[in-house]
């Protein structure tokens, strides 16, 4: 016989519940208050804070407004190409710091 479906227990909270829990957190600035105002565990908030500072969050949570996202792509090809100027100045460094051969 096959075991009958368990139903999942865990609550599951959309992405506006969470929105308005960090606000909250952040308005309070007491993240326990925050949890016992909206009735749930503090380490939930906890993570939730540490998931919206990483960079990935930008990709998984909210989509940009379209100027943010215009200057997200400015800064981002700025950085590749001053990268790349950086690479070449140390290869640069690299050959002419070698003593001339006779």
């Amino acid at each position: 016989m096959k075991d009958p479906i368990k139903p999942d227990k865990r609550r599951k909270y959309d992405a506006a519940f969470r929105a308005e829990a960090l606000r909250l957190a952040e308005q309070s600035r007491s993240t326990q208050a925050a949890a016992r105002a909206l009735n749930i565990d503090p380490k939930r908030i906890y993570h939730w804070q540490k998931a919206a500072q990483t960079p990935i969050a930008a990709a998984l949570g909210t989509a940009l407004d379209p100027d943010t996202a215009v200057e997200l792509r400015q800064l981002r090809a700025l950085a590749r190409r001053q990268a790349q100027e950086l690479d070449i100045l140390k290869k640069a460094i690299a050959i002419f710091s070698h003593p001339p051969t006779p």
